[in-house]
């Protein structure tokens, strides 16, 4: 019989009961492995009674309560479909109902959404939840044996091991998350803490205290890292410092070594496929040339117009048309080596002058220039067959202007430029494009 999330969980616990599986930072608690575990037995005991076959959207934050849910679902045999707590409450209530939720739990209570749930006749066991570019919520359904391909790949790749320590910061219910932090506490014993803030100092306390020793993050956050008054032996701890959700700047990898000693591993991957590559000595980081090259399991296929096809047992099946495979909508490029170098997302081309351009062309050329840590570039909305970009940066406007002019042609060039000093984040850790184009428009 193949295994389950739950199956897979249960033989980690009959393992080493004791070993310690969750680490609260806010708190100090630590939770070992069957304690966990009783929690979501008592969980279930109380909520799950009829939940088998059915959605059940779980909006909580990083922490014991989350694990808590999560393992009562499985043992009631729920599909479970996890969201960020920070959205307002009409907006998970939303989310519930597109997606044909029976059930969201959030403060505490199950509350009903629809009076007559349909329950799951496939095999999914989890939806990852994904607003693509229209930002309607779209659910895209996985298995237990995906999920736990996923992992495998991941901790393969990036040498995570049973008795590491992961430090969670990035959502866990993020495909990010669920790869980097779930699935190896579920399949394999890999203890998480939890709950410390998103602050530089919070980080600092936690990881001098708990000793964690892998940190997957995010730019934002280890860009201030760098900025903030650290000493260079508060993260002495961390084995591997992973990168991913956005474009991380060499001048970020390159800061964060000469602060820590530590090179940052870029990953790159996507909801329908999981983790794809890895940078695994972390030199790439430091010049921004790749995201490394194929994880464990992952194959990848160039395709025409610098497309490629993503196939792994990892992939989601339910739904899609090419089961095992996915094309995202990244371009991409294959260095002799084998190592992927994004160049932008398909489908952003414009039209200036009756000159055709992909916008990844011009927020290249910006990321290329010295102390530029990000770009986005779109077609100027005051100005016709015109270009607008905000741009993460300390330098001028007119200096970035006239630096860019000497990389690409004048018609190339945005005629409005909004500096500041970082991105707007999702909560997922990712550009907030809507807030982005709003600072364009104003």
């Amino acid at each position: 019989m193949s295994a389950t999330l739950l199956s897979a969980w249960e033989t980690t616990v009959r393992a080493a009961p004791d070993a310690a599986a969750l680490i609260d930072a806010a708190t100090g608690r630590t939770f070992s492995r069957a304690q966990l575990d009783a929690l979501g037995r008592a969980w279930h005991a109380q909520h799950g009674y009829d939940l088998a076959r059915q959605t059940v959207v779980l909006a909580e934050p990083n922490g014991a309560e989350w694990w808590t849910v999560l393992f009562g679902l499985l043992r009631a045999d729920a599909v479970v479909a996890p969201l960020d707590p920070g959205e307002p409450v009409a907006a998970q209530r939303a989310t519930a109902a597109v997606i044909g939720a029976a059930f969201l739990w959030h403060r505490g209570a199950l509350e009903r959404i629809a009076p007559r749930p349909r329950r799951a006749r496939d095999n999914r066991r989890l939806l990852k939840l994904t607003s693509g570019s229209t930002g309607t919520p779209r659910a895209l359904a996985f298995t237990d044996a995906q999920m736990l391909a996923d992992g495998r790949h991941v901790c393969a790749g990036m040498g995570i091991r049973a008795d590491d320590v992961n430090l969670g910061l990035i959502p866990l219910g993020h495909s990010y998350g669920l790869g980097n932090l779930v699935v190896p506490l579920l399949a394999q014993g890999t203890a998480i803490v939890v709950g410390a803030a998103p602050l530089p100092h919070a980080i600092a306390e936690a990881t001098v205290r708990w000793q964690p020793t892998v940190f997957p993050a995010v730019p934002a956050l280890l860009r201030a890292l760098t900025l903030a008054d650290l000493s260079p032996q508060s993260l002495a701890s961390l084995r591997t410092v992973i990168s991913a959700g956005a474009p991380l700047a060499p001048e970020i990898a390159t800061a964060f070594r000469a602060r820590f000693g530590k090179k940052i591993h870029s990953f790159y991957g996507s909801s329908e496929t999981g983790g794809i590559t890895y940078d695994r000595t972390g030199d790439a980081a430091l010049t921004g040339r790749s995201v490394g090259t194929a994880l464990p399991g992952v194959r990848l296929t160039p395709g025409r117009a610098g497309t490629v096809t993503i196939t792994s047992d990892a992939v989601f099946t339910i739904g899609n048309r090419t089961p095992g495979s996915h094309r995202p909508k990244d371009r991409v490029a294959f260095t002799a080596e084998g190592e992927v170098v994004l160049l932008g997302r398909t489908g952003r081309t414009v039209k200036i002058a009756g000159r055709r351009l992909d916008l990844a062309e011009v927020e290249r050329a910006f990321r290329a220039l010295p102390g530029v840590r990000d770009a986005f570039v779109a077609p100027h909305t005051e100005r016709a067959e015109s270009l607008a970009a905000v741009v993460a940066t300390d330098e001028p406007a007119e200096a970035l202007r006239t630096a860019l002019r000497e990389r690409i042609a004048a018609w190339k060039v945005p005629r409005k430029i909004v500096t500041l000093a970082a991105f707007p984040l999702t909560a997922r850790g990712k550009a907030d494009t809507a807030r982005l184009r709003a600072l364009l428009n104003g």
